[in-house]
């Protein structure tokens, strides 16, 4: 379509002319399941899979550990009942004997107990890992609309204050289920064995001290619940607002007291949250000390009227069982706390399986190939797209081919589509219609791997990691050599300003690339993708933050490297992309005109209006911050900006 056919397109079309739109599934966002649905036990234990080996060692040491706990109580019946008060008397050498045997278990005992918490750490610490290493993998599947909707401290409390919390779960639970059961059971058998009638005695408390517990332990629940909500929403305070960003945001607008405010209430929360847990927590063990004190003291009162009524228990026997009393209700009651700090990690656990629960929406096909030696030919074909939860078309039936060597640009207002264009060339979102395809493959039909290597991507916002100037040019090729690294500095026109800092490349940039100016960080961004040495070259606003000069400079470097490449690339500034071979205007998700520079001015459409809007009737003899000088002389000002410092910045670079 010529530029005044489209143009007559564009300026005719009514909404009853208008093609209509297909009907596409409306998209929907991302959402994050509800913990309590994502929980399941078997998934917990299935986290223990991978290390079948080690649970069978842990297992093991557990059992072996449980069984001796019990032998030193059997013995101590013996040392009362045979070797202090048997019926010769004292007997030393016996007594000797059965010492001994106590000091041998008590000691295996300990080192048995040394190597089970060894390995069992090991082991949650292997299971916290592949969990936390599994979580963020599949954070980075995830798609650009998740993201926009979740906050950073949120996901930064799942992968570390959720994990973290659920060690103790995955650490302790394992091993002290199964010890404290074995534990509980052979000392069941072993009071059986001295005294059954004390042993229904002392059973008959137990239902007792397991309400009190579990009445209690629902209560710390809550609290813990109440914790892991006010410890996140503290995270993403704090790395919203102890941002540098966040930090300059603040002073800006003087809302410091409001940030600290909101601050000190979600401290007092958790504070409180924590108080609350703490009394619990004691009460807890109170009532566990409670009846550890009192069972003895039933048993010595069920004792004295088994030996009225002429029973043959022994001093040694009434010993031994209530040493074994203990080995009884210590096992339920970690047990029952084990049961709470296992209901406290359901949320932990619903948590962090909610989001491994959210399917990627871009994925790469099973069968998807590598782009070998591509050439970069790139089209969109009658594509359509929404934005998730939104029932407005971003795009509409935009159909446009970009030929290797070819500069294609998309101007148009604010929020037309043109950044939403070059996302799906990066794949950044899938079309809801229609086909993108570089050389004729269907982007969705290639590897994730081959289409980043084919396009690069400059966007608006420069994105600088926390790292040295080298490692961010060199982020998509880290085994870049030195000179190519320089090589892409000085096309991308940063080299001269890297040199001036003293550490040069070696220089760190700090949070977000801070220490850099806005056309500084864009530039090192330029050169970031430079380096990469891709087919097709996506620029969105790519030179937005820079001066006229430093754009000159890249202008002239780009030029060079647009050669042989496809090039599509947004601006707002009109000048930046008169060259281009042709430019596609976008008005409310369609291409309304396409021609070049020359070709829509002539057609006198919504791109000459545009071009009438930043310049007047002249063309552009340069620019400069503060706003663009005219091939007739005259000045026109950008905003608030000043002519006569326009024309002093044209003398200066003339």
């Amino acid at each position: 379509m010529d530029a005044a056919a489209s143009h007559q397109y564009g300026a005719n079309m009514t909404d009853t002319d208008a093609p209509a739109e297909p009907r596409h599934p409306r998209r929907r966002a991302p959402e994050v399941a509800d913990p309590s649905d994502a929980f399941g036990w078997g998934r917990v234990a299935a986290l223990f899979g991978e290390y079948r080996g080690r649970v069978a060692i842990v297992a093991v040491l557990v059992v072996a550990g449980a069984v001796l706990g019990i032998i030193n109580p059997l013995l101590i019946q013996r040392v009362f009942d045979d070797a202090l008060f048997g019926s010769a008397g004292l007997d030393l050498e016996l007594l000797w004997i059965l010492v001994s045997i106590m000091v041998v278990v008590a000691v295996v005992s300990g080192v048995v107990g040394v190597f089970q918490t060894v390995q069992t750490n090991v082991l949650g610490q292997l299971v916290l890992r592949g969990l936390r290493e599994r979580l963020y993998r599949h954070l980075q599947t995830l798609s650009l609309s998740f993201f926009s909707g979740a906050r950073t401290g949120d996901l930064q409390s799942r992968l570390s204050s959720d994990v973290s919390s659920a060690q103790n779960a995955v650490t302790s639970s394992l091993s002290s289920i199964l010890s404290n059961g074995i534990t509980f059971v052979s000392a069941l058998i072993a009071m059986f064995v001295l005294s059954w009638q004390l042993t229904v005695v002392t059973l008959l408390a137990v239902p007792l001290f397991v309400l009190a517990t579990r009445a209690i332990g629902g209560r710390r629940e809550r609290y813990t619940r109440e914790m892991q909500v006010e410890t996140a929403e503290m995270s993403t305070i704090t790395q919203e607002t102890l941002s540098v960003s966040g930090i300059t945001l603040a002073k800006l607008f003087g809302r410091q007291d409001h940030e600290v405010g909101k601050f000190e209430g979600t401290s007092e929360r958790l504070s409180a949250s924590a108080q609350r847990q703490q009394v619990i927590g004691q009460a807890f063990f109170t009532v566990i000390q409670t009846f550890l004190g009192i069972t003895p003291i039933v048993a010595y009162l069920a004792a004295g009227y088994a030996l009225n009524g002429g029973s043959d228990l022994t001093a040694g026997t009434i010993v031994a069982f209530t040493t074994l009393q203990n080995r009884l209700f210590f096992p339920v009651a970690r047990m029952l706390e084990t049961f709470v700090e296992l209901q406290s990690s359901r949320a932990l656990f619903g948590r962090i399986f909610a989001y491994l629960d959210i399917e990627p929406e871009i994925v790469e096909a099973a069968d998807a190939h590598d782009l070998d030696d591509a050439t970069g030919s790139t089209r969109f074909d009658a594509v359509h797209f929404h934005y998730p939860d939104t029932d407005v078309a971003s795009l509409a039936d935009i159909t446009f081919a970009a030929e290797p060597g070819q500069l294609v640009a998309f101007v148009g207002p604010s929020g037309a589509g043109k950044s939403t264009i070059l996302q799906l060339v990066a794949r950044l979102y899938d079309p809801d219609g229609g086909a993108v395809t570089i050389d004729g493959h269907d982007l969705r039909t290639l590897t994730f791997a081959s289409l980043a290597r084919t396009v690069g991507f400059v966007t608006q916002e420069s994105y600088l990691f926390a790292g040295s100037l080298r490692d961010n040019i060199a982020y998509g090729r880290p085994d870049a050599t030195d000179d190519e690294v320089e090589q892409a500095a000085r096309a991308a026109a940063i080299y001269d300003r890297v040199m001036e800092f003293e550490d040069g490349f070696e220089t760190v940039v700090g949070e977000r690339g801070f220490r850099l100016s806005g056309g500084e960080r864009q530039r090192i961004a330029i050169a970031r993708v430079l380096l990469s040495d891709p087919r097709v070259l996506v620029l969105d606003e790519a030179t937005s933050a820079l001066d006229t000069a430093s754009e000159r400079r890249i202008q002239e470097a780009l030029g060079e490297l647009i050669s042989g490449r496809t090039t599509l690339a947004v601006a707002h500034r009109l000048s930046t992309i008169q060259a281009a071979d042709v430019i596609h205007v976008v008005d409310h998700g369609r291409i309304v005109e396409s021609g070049s520079h020359d070709e829509l001015l002539a057609a006198g459409g919504a791109y000459a209006e545009l071009y009438r809007e930043q310049f007047g009737d002249g063309s552009v003899e340069t620019e400069c911050a503060d706003g663009v000088v005219l091939s007739d002389g005259s000045v026109r000002p950008a905003g608030a900006g000043r002519a006569e410092e326009c024309e002093r910045r044209l003398v200066r670079e003339r």
